[in-house]
């Protein structure tokens, strides 16, 4: 038994009015759910974009972002100018006129990078190339273990996952990472599988314990503000996840 990524998960202010900002960029299906709507991925082996209700207005950055990717310097521009016309901004997180990647943020303030299309290290990752996080060794080797992915990259303090399928990688920037300040705005929900000997509550407490045993810790009561219901949890560097059993 072994969890598997669901989702990324946004926090909203107006999740229905995010989710068609982002299926215009990415060019992903909406889909209604009973506690948010979600971007269905473009095949299978991906997971679901989900905006969630409950969110305040941003006050801080991130920890995580998404980059996308670009298939040549015009397909960078195109894809600058829609996330623009859909209502997304420039912003300066310290960016030098050097950087080939463009900087933006959704309405509600998310961050996202508009990736070179000479990047070789998400070339061949779909529209979202990385999940980037700031983030800890320790995290990283963490989420190794708890999706079952390998390490693509572990080298002075930085660290990347990928699923063996392919597709986006989640990666994080060594230290220094920033304090954890208030709701975290954007977080993983997984999912147990459902192929296992033991599903059903059993699975889920199942999997709850092996990622204790992995470095999880279990929320506080009130804390995280996780929807819908599942297991909150905490990663070793104090991020937010949600785990619920098959789905």
């Amino acid at each position: 038994m072994m969890s598997r990524l669901h989702a990324v998960c946004f926090r909203a202010v107006r999740p229905e009015e995010l989710a068609r900002f982002w299926s215009g960029v990415l060019g992903w299906e909406v889909a209604g759910e009973p506690d948010g709507t979600a971007l269905l991925p473009p095949d299978a082996s991906g997971f679901r974009v989900r905006f969630v209700p409950g969110g305040r207005p941003k006050t801080v950055r991130n920890r995580g972002h998404f980059d996308l990717t670009s298939a040549c310097a015009e397909d960078q521009r195109r894809t600058v100018a829609r996330v623009l016309e859909l209502g997304g901004r420039h912003i300066d997180v310290g960016q030098t006129p050097e950087d080939a990647h463009v900087v933006l943020a959704d309405p509600e303030g998310n961050e996202l990078c508009v990736i070179e299309p000479d990047n070789a290290f998400l070339a061949g990752t779909g529209a979202i190339g990385a999940l980037a996080c700031d983030g800890t060794q320790e995290v990283g080797h963490f989420w190794s273990r708890a999706l079952g992915w390998p390490l693509v990259w572990d080298q002075d303090e930085e660290t990347a996952v990928q699923s063996p399928d392919g597709g986006t990688k989640i990666t994080w920037g060594g230290p220094p990472v920033a304090p954890q300040t208030g709701t975290d705005r954007l977080f993983l929900e997984l999912a147990v599988s459902g192929d296992g000997p033991r599903t059903g509550d059993g699975g889920l407490e199942a999997e709850v314990d092996r990622l204790l045993a992995l470095g999880a810790t279990r929320a506080a009561d009130g804390d995280g503000e996780e929807d819908g219901g599942g297991v909150r949890l905490r990663d070793p560097d104090g991020n937010a996840f949600a785990l619920r059993g098959p789905r």
